[in-house]
C-alpha cells in the first residue's frame, strides 16, 4: 500500500510540474522538518504528496479548530496535533518531552505559524529542537521552480538569533505561492 500511495503521489506531483531535490541528510529518527515558505492552503496538499512519495511518517501542529469531526480523525491520522494558539500553555516542553520519549518522531512545523505576511517567525520550533536535542531540516517550496528544496540542517541549536538568520536565508532563496507573504527580514 505504501509503495502504491508514493507511486501515486509521485505522478500527481510529476503532473503538476513539481520535483523534489532529494538532496537529504542522515539526521537519525528524531528531528523536526521546517517547510515554507507557508503562504497558501495549496502548501499543505503538496506538503502531504511529498510525504506520501518518500513515504514519511510525520506529525504536524494544527489549528485545533480543525479536529472536530469527522475531518478531525482524519487529520489525526495524516499524524496532527491539535494546538491552542490563542495563549502559550507550555507546547515546546509538552513537544519536547513527548520526542525524547519516542523512538523516532520527524515534527514537520511552518515557521511563519500562519499563511499571511508575518515577521519575525515563530521561534517555538528552535526551542523544541534544543530542548530535545534533535536536528531541524530546512525545506522550501518553490513555485517559481516548482521544486521542493532540501535545504540546510542545523544539527545542535547554540545560538536561537544566528540560526533563525540562517533559516531566514535560505528561505530567502525560496519563491513562495503568494511571494508577498513570505517575509524573511524587517
Amino acid at each position: 500500500m505504501k509503495a502504491l500511495k508514493s507511486a501515486f503521489s509521485k505522478l500527481i506531483l510529476g503532473l503538476r510540474g513539481w520535483e523534489i531535490d532529494y538532496n537529504t541528510q542522515e539526521h537519525g529518527k528524531k528531528f523536526i522538518v521546517i517547510a515554507a515558505p507557508h503562504t497558501s492552503n495549496w502548501d499543505f496538499f503538496i506538503g502531504l504528496l511529498v510525504v506520501f512519495s518518500c513515504q514519511l511518517k510525520l506529525s504536524f501542529f494544527g489549528k485545533h479548530s480543525i479536529f472536530v469531526p469527522p475531518l478531525g480523525y482524519i487529520v489525526r491520522k495524516l499524524g496532527g496535533i491539535p494546538i491552542e494558539r490563542s495563549r502559550a500553555h507550555g507546547v515546546v516542553t509538552a513537544i519536547a518531552s513527548q520526542i525524547s520519549q519516542s523512538e523516532d518522531l520527524i515534527l514537520a512545523l511552518a515557521p511563519e505559524g500562519t499563511r499571511k505576511a508575518a515577521f519575525p517567525w515563530k521561534q517555538g520550533f528552535v526551542h523544541i529542537a534544543k530542548q530535545a536535542q534533535i536536528p531541524i531540516q530546512l525545506i522550501g517550496l518553490d513555485y517559481k521552480h516548482k521544486q521542493i528544496v532540501f535545504g540546510p540542517v542545523i544539527r545542535e541549536v547554540t545560538n536561537t538569533h544566528e540560526q533563525m538568520q540562517t533559516i531566514y536565508a535560505f528561505y530567502d532563496t525560496v519563491c513562495a505561492k503568494y511571494p508577498e507573504n513570505c517575509i524573511t527580514r524587517s
